[in-house]
């Protein structure tokens, strides 16, 4: 696919949809080498991952690996000026070790929100709020305090 200049709210809200669907939710990983710019630069990588395009390819390989069945569902897109917030949930199983925990077999579900600078077509910064501590209590299969 050429690249093709953003020029509408529904233009970026497309890029996010493609790299969400294609790349996030089936692992075409030649989506996040055509979407993520050169000088990407995520702002909110996770421990021992590079905050570059090649970071955020190997946290989602990491992340398939423990998750083969992994779907992101968006909730909320918004675009503002350059930037495009995703609130979303990703789902699947549990099935393979991921940041040091083995499987556990669990159904997870993990609400992200996440903000993408758009420029010239492609991803340039990233920033983003994970629920880290519902994410590892479903990965540790520990079950959340009682109310």
């Amino acid at each position: 696919m050429s690249r093709v200049p953003v020029k509408s709210v529904d233009d970026l809200k497309s890029l996010m949809r493609r790299f969400v669907e294609e790349f996030q939710s089936q692992g075409e990983e030649a989506v996040a080498d055509e979407l993520l710019a050169d000088t990407f630069r995520n702002h909110t990588a996770p421990p021992g991952m590079s905050p570059d395009k090649q970071g955020v390819k190997a946290y989602f390989a990491a992340f398939r690996r423990a998750v083969p069945d992994l779907r992101a569902q968006v909730h909320d897109m918004l675009v503002d000026g350059d930037k495009v917030v995703t609130r979303k949930t990703f789902h699947g199983t549990h099935t393979g070790e991921f940041m040091g925990l083995p499987a556990t077999g669990n159904a997870i579900s993990v609400d992200v929100i996440d903000i993408v600078r758009v420029r010239d077509g492609k991803f340039v910064e990233h920033w983003n709020v994970l629920d880290t501590l519902a994410l590892m209590r479903q990965l540790r299969g520990v079950a959340p305090p009682a109310r």
